[in-house]
């Protein structure tokens, strides 16, 4: 089923699916991961699993293996997904549940999810070729004289927690993930990114923060992970409130599409909130296009 559902991601979203995979039957193998799987003549159709994070579930996959031959249409992943939000929501101590399921096209697989008190925000899964034929041109960026960009290292975490906690006060995506409206919250959001294969494996090649020359401060930062061995992905890029409008979130994402191209990969992904017009129309200027919407949800009790 694993490799089937890599197949998956490999098709619609250009990713290696084969890291998570590993994580994945780890967690198996050590009966510490939740979930629900569907079995149709004694074989495995597919399955939906979760994970606690102290007073939050958070769904981490969905995946019925095609073709559907109960004639049910969305029926094995809507009977999966009740399972799952019934058992969250009847969690002792479980406040707030968050999904995010990106090989799902937006309203698929929203009406257990509707029916259950979530909210909904759609998603957009964005491409940009960096090399070749369909590369677009990139455009020229001029940085604020006072600030200068490097590479990421790990001694940026406790500052980058700080960003992304300010940049997205009061912003859509903090609804979206809770992570970001704290401190601390920030900083377990960056260790799983950075640390864990989660999100793809990270690069520290095409990641960057933006610094202030005189300060030293650190006022936006981009990160990046390898999703495939040609593929980057960008898994954060922020810029703390006073220096939004100042190209300073362009000049990020040009550094970490010129450090891609140097090393000869193919393209970047994103996934951007619909609803941040801003960030889209940006990414749009630079060349992104947009491949897929899919649905983030969040309930809380």
């Amino acid at each position: 089923m694993l490799d089937q559902e890599a197949r998956v991601w490999s098709r619609l979203l250009a990713w290696d699916y084969s890291s998570s995979s590993e994580m994945i039957l780890r967690y198996v193998d050590a009966k510490i991961l939740p979930g629900y799987a569907a079995i149709e003549d004694k074989r495995i159709r597919g399955y939906s699993f979760f994970v606690y994070e102290q007073s939050k579930g958070v769904i981490g996959d969905l995946f019925v293996a095609p073709p559907n031959t109960n004639g049910g249409g969305h029926q094995l992943e809507d009977s999966l997904l009740l399972h799952v939000i019934e058992t969250l929501q009847q969690s002792p101590g479980i406040h707030r549940i968050e999904a995010q399921l990106l090989i799902h096209n937006s309203d698929t697989v929203a009406r257990p999810f509707l029916d259950g008190g979530f909210r909904r925000f759609p998603r957009l899964f964005m491409l940009l070729p960096v090399r070749g034929e369909d590369a677009p041109p990139i455009p020229p960026i001029s940085l604020p004289a006072a600030l200068e960009l490097r590479k990421w290292t790990e001694q940026d975490f406790q500052a980058a927690a700080g960003i992304i906690t300010a940049a997205y006060r009061g912003h859509v995506d903090a609804e979206i993930n809770d992570q970001y409206r704290s401190h601390s919250g920030s900083l377990r959001f960056l260790n799983n990114i950075v640390r864990f294969p989660g999100c793809g494996i990270f690069d520290p090649d095409s990641s960057f923060v933006a610094v202030h020359r005189l300060t030293r401060a650190v006022v936006g930062l981009i990160l990046c992970s390898r999703v495939r061995s040609d593929v980057g992905h960008v898994t954060q890029v922020c810029v703390v409130p006073e220096y939004r409008g100042k190209q300073v979130g362009a000049a990020l994402m040009i550094a970490a599409v010129n450090a891609l191209k140097r090393h000869n990969f193919a393209a970047l992904s994103l996934t951007v909130t619909e609803a941040n017009t801003r960030a889209v129309d940006l990414y749009k200027q630079l060349g992104f296009s947009i491949k897929r919407v899919f649905d983030a949800f969040v309930w809380e009790g």
